[in-house]
């Protein structure tokens, strides 16, 4: 590994930009979004704008110091060998430094100018994240993803309460839905990346149980995702048109699910199960929150009453 403080470096914004994780970010402040949108109640909106604006610095900070403690890691993957720090292009002080400061100023202008119990739901996530996660569970145990987890599923709760200042049973299941879908997102990526986490000693679940019994979990959580998803219909707070939609989401997300679980790798595939249920995945996240909003604006509108 090249010795970056020994030598000069061309660190630019879009290096600082890189170390929030912007593809990540971009899932979590939809998901953020959505929450507060779909929440009952009205917030202004610049405090509106305020929180996500929060929650999105929350989540770039919790990601660079993420970075900055993973950054050893990050140089033995090819996926993150170019990562603004392991390339040299930036002091891993500079990355600890700007994760502290977006962090910080997240959660208190969210306490100070939205709602405080949101700013120390933001603030519990990043810890959870940057150091619980980070620090305690990705190197320690192959159920990383399953407890870890929770990290990414703070948004939509934060965003309902920066509404509404209350936790309730609606925003508990949006945490749900989001704590359920990680394990099949994250395994199905490390089934097809798993030599690069066991090049870098991290025990993914693929290294440590093998492929089988990893299929076998997806399949597993897969399953147990569909009635959590068609949840908010249950309850009451969604109607038909999110229940069926989810319902059919969650259908064709376990019908990809299936074949990942009853296969065996098969080298030269372009197109693996597994590739197709993580890229299915992610429009599943996106378009499931969507039309939650879709369906709680049209019952506020009395459109759907």
């Amino acid at each position: 590994m090249t010795d970056s403080a020994a030598l000069p470096l061309p660190a630019e914004w879009r290096d600082f930009f890189a170390l929030t994780k912007p593809r990540v970010m971009s899932l979590v402040i939809f998901t953020g979004l959505c929450g507060l949108l779909a929440a009952p109640g009205h917030i202004n909106p610049v405090l509106g704008f305020t929180a996500i604006l929060c929650i999105a610095m929350g989540a770039g900070g919790s990601g660079a110091l993420n970075m900055w403690l993973e950054s050893d890691i990050d140089a033995k993957m090819k996926r993150t060998a170019a990562r603004p720090i392991p390339s040299g292009r930036l002091r891993r002080e500079d990355a600890r430094d700007f994760g502290v400061a977006l962090s910080v100023a997240s959660v208190l202008i969210m306490g100070l100018a939205v709602h405080w119990l949101a700013a120390a739901l933001l603030a519990f996530s990043i810890v959870y994240y940057a150091v619980f996660y980070t620090l305690w569970l990705k190197p320690r145990t192959p159920q990383n993803i399953v407890i870890g987890g929770g990290a990414g599923a703070f948004p939509p709760l934060i965003g309902w309460v920066a509404v509404t200042g209350e936790i309730t049973t609606m925003p508990l299941i949006l945490f749900a839905i989001i704590f359920m879908w990680t394990p099949p997102h994250f395994w199905a990526l490390a089934l097809f990346v798993k030599t690069d986490y066991a090049n870098a000693g991290i025990p993914m679940l693929p290294v440590v149980r093998g492929e089988s019994h990893t299929r076998k979990q997806i399949l597993a959580y897969s399953v147990l995702l569909v009635p959590i998803a068609v949840a908010p219909w249950f309850v009451g707070g969604a109607g038909a048109l999110y229940g069926v939609t989810a319902l059919v989401l969650s259908l064709a997300f376990l019908s990809l699910a299936v074949p990942v679980a009853s296969r065996a790798s098969a080298p030269g595939d372009a197109m693996l199960p597994e590739k197709r249920l993580f890229k299915f995945s992610i429009l599943y996240l996106f378009a499931l929150f969507a039309v939650l909003v879709v369906d709680r604006v049209l019952a506020y509108s009395g459109v759907l009453a």
